[in-house]
This record gives structure tokens, C-alpha cells and sequence, in this order.
């Protein structure tokens, strides 16, 4: 017992006394105080005292579906920051091949007494995925909320980037510099975001050739093969959902013995880390990460606070930013 207080106390920053006070259930401790003694009891793996386990925990599910693309660790990294301010503790539950499930993930955090959960990326962005979960959460009134997708019907709040806004910035630019024959990498067929961007691309032109409209799984060697298939058709400027994408896109050139940007030009999306080290130094559609990923903790605090939101989709405004991986269209 001795040694619990110790932990708990460390962790909080607060005398040990304090922390019998708390479970004790005694007067003379704020309920901020009271809330960062209970969290450190979650986080260290202590039971809570019997009295106060009805309580559900100031824990927050944080749901990746990767860490090998560097948007996710920085969505983290914001997200994560921001729950900590207001005394909440984010539990990162990251999916693995062969692993631990979304779903069961969810069976966990509920398990848990999670105050609420993010999702930044997963099965609710694919259409034709199992849903089931994310019923459950509803069910149960846990408040929910999604990054870059919604879900229709379950009312969870959605912060996401303009799919929209981001393919028509990466295609005028293109268009800009002379490129007629512009192809898409984008994800799997059922991805939501990338049938944003596709709808998006068709509606800046109608005539665009299903040939030039490539799927992949998102990573590098994914973006390398659909590439390939562009390259093959004849385009001059590549779109891609992601920046491992357009990476693979750039390897797909140079295998062909092509130079980029001055045979083919590539454009990626997110602007994560390390894409102005690249060379050439990225062109990319920038997400505002740290505005969404506040303003996602804000939607969760208030619906843990019990005040409603509004179920629609928050958009926000993504910016190119022009590096060295485009340039003027080849002379035929």
C-alpha cells in the first residue's frame, strides 16, 4: 500500500497524504487533483478502491491504424498533448497485421470505463468494413470522434481534411505547369477519403481516363506498383492520397529510368515528417494537423462534459506546398 501511494503520488506530483485522502473518498481535495490521482491509478495498473470503481476513468482510447506513416505518431503526438491539458490520459491502441483488432480494442477500452475515444484513421474510413464497434460505443452513449471520415446514421462528431480542396490544389497546380495526362494513386476502392479526391478529380475533368486512376494499399511499395501502371499509360503528373504513396511514386520513376520532376512530376498528401529531406524534397498537400487534432479533443471534452455537438463533418482548409518534386510538363 505504502509503495502504491508512492507511485501514484510521483505521478501526480502530490504528497502522499493526498492521495489516501482520495482513496479514502476524504474531503479537502479539488476535483482536479482527485480526477489525476484516479487517471495515474488507471495508468499504472492499481484497482481502484471499491467505492470509487463505478467511476468511469478520465481515459481516453486514441485508435491508429499504423504508426509506419508518420501523419498518425503526429496526430498522436497532438491529440495526446491536448487530452493531457485537460487532465485526460490517452491509451494509443495501434493496429497490427495479425494482431489485436479494432474491434477488439474497442472491447478493451470499454472494459476500461474509457471517457471517451479518437479515432484517427481505421475501419469506419472503409465503407465496406465491419461497423459493429462503433455501434457499441454508441449504444453505450461513449462519446466518440472520427478524423478524415464519418460514419452515417451513429451521430459521432467528424473533423476532417477537405479531400475536395486538396485535389483541386494539387491538380490546378499541375495543370499549371503543362501537365495534360495527370493520374491518381489513390487507396482501395472502399477508402472514403479517396473516393473524396476521386469524385473531386472527375469534377475538375470529366473526361479523366479510368486508366489513369490507379489503387494501392497505403505504403510505399503500394504507390511504387500503381505508379508503375500510370507511368505505363503515358502520364506526366501523379496525385496521391498520401506521401508514402507519392514516395513510391518517385521510386516507380527512377526504376523506369525517368527523372523526376523533370520527366514525371509527383504530388503527395499530409506533408508528414521528413518529406522536405526527401529527394527531390517533396510537392505535398499539407493536413492541418495540429488545428484538427484540437479541435477533436475540444468535440470529446465537451461531449465527456455532457454538452451535445453537432454529428456533422468539421472541414478544414489543407494548403500545398510546392518543393522540388514538380516542374514544368516535358516537351512531347
Amino acid at each position: 500500500m505504502t509503495r502504491r501511494l508512492a507511485q501514484v503520488a510521483k505521478k501526480v506530483g502530490v504528497s502522499e497524504a493526498t492521495v489516501s485522502r482520495v482513496l479514502n473518498g476524504k474531503p479537502g481535495v479539488s476535483d482536479s487533483t482527485r480526477q489525476a490521482v484516479l487517471s495515474a491509478l488507471d495508468v499504472l495498473g492499481y484497482e481502484r478502491p471499491t467505492q470509487l470503481r463505478g467511476e468511469r476513468a478520465r481515459l481516453v482510447g486514441l485508435v491508429l491504424p499504423e504508426l509506419q506513416n508518420p501523419i498518425f505518431p503526429a496526430f498522436a503526438e497532438v491529440i495526446g498533448g491536448a487530452l493531457a491539458q485537460l487532465g485526460l490520459t490517452p491509451v494509443l491502441c495501434t493496429q497490427t497485421k495479425g494482431g489485436v483488432s479494432e474491434a477488439d480494442y474497442v472491447e478493451l477500452l470499454l472494459q476500461q470505463q474509457v471517457s471517451g475515444v479518437v479515432f484517427a484513421g481505421g475501419l469506419y474510413a472503409q465503407a465496406d468494413a465491419p461497423h459493429d464497434h462503433y455501434r457499441q460505443l454508441a449504444d453505450r452513449n461513449i462519446p466518440v470522434v472520427l478524423v478524415n471520415a464519418a460514419i452515417e446514421h451513429l451521430g459521432f462528431p467528424c473533423v476532417s481534411c477537405d479531400d475536395a480542396v486538396a485535389v483541386e490544389q494539387a491538380w490546378r497546380h499541375l495543370d499549371s505547369l503543362g501537365h495534360e495526362r495527370i493520374g491518381l494513386v489513390l487507396g482501395p476502392g472502399d477508402h472514403m477519403p479517396s473516393g473524396r479526391k476521386l469524385s473531386a478529380a472527375r469534377a475538375l475533368a470529366p473526361d479523366l481516363p479510368d486508366e489513369y486512376v490507379a489503387r494501392a494499399m497505403f505504403s510505399l511499395e503500394g504507390g511504387q506498383a500503381a505508379a508503375t501502371r500510370l507511368l505505363d499509360r503515358g502520364v506526366t503528373g501523379i496525385i496521391c492520397a498520401s506521401d508514402p504513396l507519392a514516395l513510391g511514386a518517385v521510386r516507380a520513376a527512377r526504376r523506369k529510368g525517368l527523372g523526376v520532376p523533370g520527366e514525371i512530376s509527383v504530388v503527395g498528401y499530409d506533408d508528414s515528417a521528413f518529406m522536405n529531406c526527401t529527394e527531390p524534397p517533396l510537392t505535398t498537400v499539407r493536413q492541418p494537423i495540429e488545428a484538427m487534432g484540437r479541435a477533436a479533443v475540444e468535440l470529446l471534452n465537451a461531449q465527456i462534459g455532457g454538452s451535445s455537438v453537432t454529428a456533422e463533418e468539421l472541414l478544414f482548409e489543407p494548403e500545398l506546398v510546392v518543393r522540388g518534386s514538380t516542374a514544368q510538363a516535358p516537351r512531347d
